[in-house]
């Protein structure tokens, strides 16, 4: 698949936004996590989880699909590729493994919520379920935070398979 030039502007300005919107919506996420685990106010505390659902499902996982799907498709139709560089493989690697974390992930996130609403639900049951989503949205920031490094510095270092291409590429021309 080859891209026009403004085609691929449009693509890496789409994976730029829904990358960003990312981080940006997990750092809402997080901050409404400390907010959860550290109000003295019952009703603001039960209040955040349902919150959190909303962004989790409505916000996070929309974005986070679609950053990796746009970036795949970047990865497929750019000079780039998906399997020729090691930070382009490191940051498909690290996407998907936080895509699919938050996917096993989101089932907590919704117990949170329904908890929250309950009020026979002790506090401390919120409490533990409220350190676990900050501890999960601390680590999924830092671990998307790496690929928006590796855009931006781009380390040298090819795979083996983009060697491979490279030499054949060299060879023909």
């Amino acid at each position: 698949m080859t891209l026009t030039p403004a085609q691929r502007k449009l693509v890496l300005t789409v994976h730029v936004v829904t990358s960003v919107g990312l981080l940006g919506a997990i750092a809402a996420f997080l901050a409404l996590a400390v907010l959860g685990v550290s109000t003295a106010d019952e009703q603001t505390q039960r209040g955040v989880y349902a919150a959190m659902a909303l962004i989790a499902r409505a916000v996070i996982l929309p974005l986070a699909f679609a950053a990796l799907l746009v970036g795949l498709v970047q990865g497929l139709a750019t000079p780039w590729g998906l399997l020729r560089h090691y930070w382009v493989l490191l940051k498909l690697l690290l996407t998907s493994f936080a895509t699919a974390i938050l996917l096993i992930k989101m089932r907590m996130i919704g117990d949170a919520a329904r908890l929250a609403s309950d009020l026979t639900v002790s506090r401390a049951d919120l409490n533990s379920l409220g350190v676990q989503l900050l501890v999960h949205a601390a680590g999924g920031l830092a671990v998307l935070l790496v690929p928006a490094v590796l855009s931006i510095y781009k380390p040298a270092g090819l795979t083996p398979y983009g060697f491979r291409r490279q030499q054949a590429l060299r060879a023909r021309s």
